[in-house]
């Protein structure tokens, strides 16, 4: 389980998560719950992209620290800071991609998971 952990409810794990993306002007962020599909690797993805890779590394540690500061928690794994064009940040129960948005559209993640339910977050901050 991830270092520091407090009670927290997912969601609050997932508001912080969304604040720090808007912290930085991520784009196009994406909410795919996992929960109802059997065997789920975890039970949220959220998923969004950066223009530059400088924004996506921005991305990746406002993410860390509001999610820090607001629940507690540390990422339990990250993947990809090295070349950030896809930065992973796992929270266990929810998994979070910061891409590069020539990435985002190779590897389209919204599209292997057929049977999530994925919900578009407006892009303004809360």
């Amino acid at each position: 389980m991830a270092k520091n952990y407090k009670k927290n409810s997912t969601k609050d794990l997932i508001n912080a998560i969304v604040f720090g993306i808007h912290e930085k002007k991520g784009l196009d962020v994406d909410v795919l719950n996992f929960k109802s599909i059997p065997n789920s690797v975890s039970d949220y993805f959220i998923i969004c992209h950066g223009a530059t890779k400088i924004q996506v590394e921005a991305i990746a540690d406002s993410v860390e620290m509001e999610v820090k500061t607001k629940t507690g928690l540390n990422t339990w794994h990250k993947e990809g800071k090295e070349n950030a064009e896809w930065i992973l940040l796992d929270y266990v129960d929810v998994v979070v991609h910061v891409f590069l948005d020539t990435a985002r559209s190779f590897y389209h993640l919204e599209s292997l998971w057929g049977d999530a339910e994925i919900k578009r977050i407006d892009s303004s901050p809360e």
